[in-house]
């Protein structure tokens, strides 16, 4: 069945919050917040326009070859085709999907030779795991469902369920605590890390521990974004006290649940900045032009992050408050503009259909 959205609405152009002081922000970093060099080509939003309306919980956005997107929608596991022009048509519905809390079909991905393999990869909450599934689509539907990773474990809150591809050709995973911190850093659980596996979901070569685990210490890692350079940058949520946004490496340990946020502890990776959880709760990050983009659930607003390199600017804030909980993004092929969508619909915001896809006009900084 075909549905498209009615119109598209005009929305006022992107308000930059004043430059914030690190405490009146609630922002922390983990050092002094750099000024970015002079001369880097950064950008900026300048505009905002809902795109498309009706939603619930869209969760992850992936980009197909003619400039048209897949969404996945949590809880009614359909993945729904999104046209530049706002045009949407529901491709399918994942099977074997269980939401509750969190859960649901989360994040998703198309293979680097997507042109050619039609192959997609999801994340999802199923009866009694969390679990990596590949999928075709034919450019007419879903077909070809296969759990290529399964055995991840899930809970009412705490799944994680980011992909993405990196540069490498390798697929990453995000993966929460499942509410157990213990296991984020107990290697032999697939709990509280981020993994890097081959499209048959298999250890990645070169792999630190010999095992689908990358990275470990992670409380809930959301957002994951590979900068031109190939640094894998995350944000990660925290308990009560610090937010993250992390540069990724090969075996090394974030620190939950022994730290959260920066620590002096041994062997332990302190985060690059740190927010207090009201300004953000970070739910997806994507990358443009020296910039990270960062949505925040239960901050409501959008971050933007400039990068010197593997340094972070001061972050600025836009839209606070204007459209509620923000959760899927995703940068438009070619740059120049983000998609943006929110997350009104879901276990705290509780308003069916409420959501909206929003593009974001992006400027020269």
């Amino acid at each position: 069945m075909r549905y498209v959205t009615e119109h598209r609405r005009r929305v006022r152009p992107a308000v930059v919050a004043a430059a914030l002081g690190a405490l009146a922000a609630g922002l922390l970093a983990a050092g002094p917040a750099t000024a970015v060099e002079e001369g880097r080509t950064h950008s900026a939003p300048v505009a905002i326009e809902e795109l498309s309306a009706g939603w619930s919980v869209p969760w992850a956005i992936a980009w197909l070859p003619d400039g048209s997107a897949l969404v996945t929608e949590r809880d009614t596991h359909q993945i729904v085709r999104l046209g530049p022009g706002g045009e949407r048509t529901v491709i399918g519905t994942v099977p074997g999907v269980v939401s509750g809390g969190d859960g649901g079909l989360l994040g998703l991905a198309l293979s680097p030779h997507f042109a050619h393999d039609r192959t997609l990869f999801v994340f999802h909450t199923a009866e009694n795991d969390n679990r990596v599934a590949r999928l075709t689509y034919d450019g007419t539907a879903l077909g070809g469902y296969e759990p290529i990773v399964t055995g991840i474990p899930k809970a009412t809150f705490h799944n994680g369920g980011q992909l993405a591809f990196g540069p490498d050709g390798y697929l990453y995973v995000s993966t929460g605590d499942a509410l157990q911190p213990e296991l984020s850093q107990d290697l032999g659980s697939l709990a509280g890390k981020i993994l890097r596996l081959t499209p048959d979901g298999r250890p990645a070569p070169t792999n630190p521990f010999g095992s689908l685990v990358y990275s470990y210490g992670h409380r809930v890692a959301h957002g994951l974004a590979w900068d031109e350079d190939g640094r894998l940058w995350s944000a990660e949520n925290g308990q009560d006290t610090f937010d993250e946004l992390n540069i990724i490496r090969k075996g090394r340990n974030y620190g939950w649940p022994v730290c959260e946020g920066p620590c002096a502890e041994p062997g332990m990776t302190d985060p690059l900045l740190t927010w207090a959880p009201p300004e953000a709760v970070p739910a997806g990050l994507t990358y443009t032009d020296d910039t990270l983009y960062m949505s925040s659930l239960r901050g409501q607003r959008l971050w933007r992050i400039p990068l010197d390199g593997d340094r972070p600017g001061r972050p600025e804030a836009y839209y606070t408050g204007e459209f509620g909980r923000l959760r899927a993004i995703s940068t438009v092929p070619g740059g120049g503009a983000l998609w943006l969508g929110n997350s009104n619909a879901d276990q705290v915001g509780q308003q069916p259909g409420a959501d909206s896809v929003f593009e974001v006009t992006l400027g020269a900084r």
